[in-house]
């Protein structure tokens, strides 16, 4: 039995990460001693989310202190050098790392970490896994594995949501380095890190199916379906909406269902009114039983700007749906020549699947769907996991 302890910004909050995380700590309290460290609340604690009531979990509620307006300003001032001058070396990585998170925030973490005395340290998404890296001299005798979830195009490129781009491009994996292992979502991703730091040599596991499937889709029902968060550009529901209102104009008895929340909602819902298209799109607040929407829906549609692995996608494919996808490496690692596949943030080609996918053999692709999914089973999954704590 291990003491293992997974390192979180959120897990009682709604999310893709939040769940894949639920879902494997919960595989591995079968064996071992786990422990979630999380930025939560102690009041947000909700052990029904993700069914982790399920699992022998303990949790321990961490927040760093406060810091001196100086130190701050101090720190500030590097970092902001730092990034100036883009330096390459590895000494310069590291007062970087030391200057970006100052002292009494890795003490902080620290002891929070050394009183558990765990075998292994899991830093989900990649500034944890970096912050990790940079304490990870004084966790003796403990391996220490960073935990990525966005894609490599996702961190580091030029329209970066995440503001780490090619800046600290070399920052980032100089510190991944550090740790025994760093996990990646799929070998596209892999790939780029390697051709960049061939020294740098990830593990790739992919994510499983986090949900029991409902009853498969009879493919009748004529409606489109989406579903995940509404956050800045991130899903590309924008981009679907505008797509499916062009679609819809010769196509009067096909609907499109997006299931999500977020700060992006009032936006999706002038679009949808802009286009008059309010009795066709209907957007959903987040339910636990997502499956309903899956076993009710025709064909899934990902719209995705950017995506770690599209986990949606085995969740669809788990209820026999075709799937309609943005060209992302990530897509076609998943689902290969299944996939119908359009330009990345081209409407005019989102909307153009959209009518082709009103002709396909549906019953065939649902057949094909059901098979691709199977390979995502938890079992399957969690071996690599006990093989890479082991």
């Amino acid at each position: 039995m291990k003491r293992i302890c997974f390192v979180v910004d959120s897990i009682f909050s709604i999310g893709g990460v939040q769940r894949v995380t639920a879902v494997i700590a919960k595989e591995l309290a079968k064996d071992n001693d786990v422990s979630i460290v999380t930025f939560d609340k102690p009041e947000l604690q909700d052990t029904s989310l993700y069914n982790l009531k399920e699992a022998n979990i303990t949790y321990r509620f961490f927040s760093y202190p406060k810091i001196s307006k100086l130190k701050r300003h101090l720190c500030k001032a590097y970092s902001g050098l730092y990034l100036k001058l883009q330096p390459q070396c590895k000494w310069c990585s590291d007062l970087y790392a030391h200057s970006s998170y100052p002292s009494e925030l890795r003490k902080a973490l620290l002891a929070e970490l050394k009183q558990g005395q765990y075998d292994v340290i899991i830093g989900v998404h990649a500034p944890l896994a970096a912050r990790l890296a940079t304490i990870k001299k004084h966790l003796h005798r403990t391996k220490c594995i960073g935990w990525l979830h966005n894609s490599y195009e996702a961190l580091f490129g030029e329209d970066s949501h995440y503001f780490i781009g090619d800046k600290r491009r070399r920052h980032y994996i100089y510190q991944f380095r550090k740790l025994e292992d760093v996990v990646l979502l799929c070998n596209h991703d892999a790939n780029n890190y390697h051709d960049y730091d061939p020294k740098f040599k990830p593990t790739v596991i992919y994510n499983p199916l986090t949900l029991k499937p409902a009853e498969a889709s009879s493919g009748t029902s004529k409606r489109f379906l989406a579903v995940g968060r509404f956050s800045h550009k991130h899903k590309g529901f924008d981009l679907l909406i505008k797509a499916f209102s062009r679609f819809a104009k010769n196509n009067k008895d096909w609907n499109l269902d997006i299931v999500g929340e977020g700060p992006e909602e009032k936006l999706y819902r002038e679009l949808i009114k802009e286009h008059d298209m309010e009795e066709r799109i209907t957007i959903h607040p987040f339910t636990n039983n997502v499956q309903s929407f899956y076993s009710n829906a025709q064909v899934y549609v990902l719209s995705s700007r950017w995506e770690g692995f599209g986990l949606v996608l085995v969740e669809a494919m788990a209820h026999g749906l075709p799937i309609i996808s943005s060209d992302l490496p990530t897509s076609k690692e998943i689902m290969g020549d299944f996939g119908m596949y359009f330009e990345n943030g081209n409407i005019e080609e989102l909307a153009q699947k959209l009518e082709e996918a009103t002709h396909i053999d549906w019953q065939a692709k649902s057949k094909e769907a059901l098979n691709i999914a199977q390979r995502f089973d938890i079992k399957n999954i969690i071996e690599q996991w006990k093989e890479l704590i082991e």
